[in-house]
């Protein structure tokens, strides 16, 4: 097996013009962190983007940063924090729940479409992913999308590769618009909600005018008592002002107490990176998307059948689910669950003998499947980049 590690656009380009006229296939691979999600790919060879590195463009006043894809996130966001900046919608560190080494790479975030708790008041990764340029399974560099803003009409190449987990090309470089930081951050917290409660306690903070920026709700399995957590952020003054004004306005789910400071970075830092399923490491965990008052019903409906913990984030609207990693990992179970209220399913963690026979991804209608090939064909027709990553024989 070979690992080829380009250090540049054109060098990578080459490298898979060769790949395709060989008929060998390339992983792809960036920091190495989410190596456990999609399905295992299939190939002799991996070309990663880790010499890909460095950030090429920062315009603090436009609050635009363009980065190499190897670059680690870490050094994306010092240099956002350095001038009081911050990538909006807190993207997600899979270490915890992979326990996986390496540094997430800008690139992978881009490429998984990774978002965190504020993605519910900010909006997803792909939602601030301006411009892309990367390398088509043809060998050709492609650009697409700026430094601003704008409709599109037509193929939305940034918004199609934000998420296609490398199937589409190999992005080499990366836009993203920042916002500026939080000068100040309050989490009130309510004990003891059951999970419908919960989610009908985050819904009518969501719906408040006071601009909710997390919330979640963390069952007894996590620590011993559920938590129910509710975060905003801006100036001081508003911070105490809006929560002041929810906790009066949710006066109806019980006291509500204040958790500031390192302990509240921890709290959301945990449930971002989903940490608590670090616990017990041989679980499969799902990652279900439904509307947020469908979730507590959900959960009941698929416990009702197998056992799982859950794990609640975007007002209810994402699930974190723990099944044993026997057998189909619960999937019949959960799909069948999901089919009934709406939404999707992913396999997050998984041996890769249950990641090759399971779908991970949800399941795809046969049109809309046959849109997926079309679009994977139009990219790379020879399917050299990451094969069946997301869809058996895609």
């Amino acid at each position: 097996m070979t690992i080829f590690t380009p250090a540049s656009e054109a060098e990578a380009a080459s490298i898979i013009g060769e790949a395709r006229a060989a008929k060998r296939p390339l992983a792809i691979a960036g920091g190495g962190t989410r190596a456990g999600l999609g399905r295992p790919a299939r190939t002799a060879d991996t070309l990663s983007t880790r010499a890909l590195t460095g950030v090429t463009l920062y315009e603090p006043a436009e609050m635009v940063i363009s980065a190499r894809a190897g670059t680690p996130l870490a050094e994306i966001e010092a240099a956002l924090a350095s001038n009081g900046q911050m990538l909006p919608f807190e993207p997600m560190d899979h270490r915890p729940l992979h326990a996986s080494g390496g540094e997430p790479t800008i690139g992978g975030v881009a490429a998984c479409n990774i978002s965190g708790p504020r993605r519910i008041q900010a909006g997803a990764a792909r939602d601030h992913l301006l411009g892309v340029r990367l390398v088509n399974g043809r060998g050709e560099i492609v650009k697409s999308g700026g430094r601003v803003m704008k409709n599109v009409t037509g193929l939305d190449l940034v918004k199609i590769s934000c998420g296609a987990h490398g199937t589409l090309g190999l992005l080499t470089e990366v836009t993203f618009k920042a916002l500026p930081g939080a000068p100040a951050t309050g989490t009130l917290v309510f004990e003891g909600l059951d999970d419908a409660r919960a989610v009908a306690c985050l819904s009518a903070a969501l719906g408040s005018p006071f601009e909710v920026g997390g919330a979640a709700h963390l069952p007894a399995w996590i620590d011993g008592a559920a938590r129910t957590l509710l975060r905003v952020e801006h100036f001081p003054e508003s911070v105490d002002y809006r929560l002041a004004a929810l906790a009066k306005l949710l006066g109806r789910f019980g006291a509500a107490r204040r958790l500031d400071g390192d302990a509240a970075a921890l709290a959301w830092r945990e449930l971002r990176d989903a940490a608590a399923f670090s616990r017990a490491p041989a679980d499969a965990v799902w990652r279900v998307s439904v509307a947020p008052t469908r979730a507590p019903g959900l959960v009941a409906a698929i416990n009702e059948k197998i056992a799982t913990r859950a794990l609640y984030d975007w007002g209810g609207g994402l699930v974190w689910l723990a099944t044993g990693a026997e057998g189909d990992c619960g999937a019949t179970a959960i799909r069948g669950a999901v089919a009934a209220t709406g939404g999707h399913a992913t396999l997050a963690r998984a041996p890769e003998a249950a990641r090759e026979r399971i779908e991970v991804f949800q399941p795809q209608s046969a049109a809309l499947m046959k849109l997926t090939r079309a679009v994977k064909a139009s990219f790379d027709p020879d399917g050299v980049l990451n094969p069946g990553r997301m869809y058996a024989g895609v």
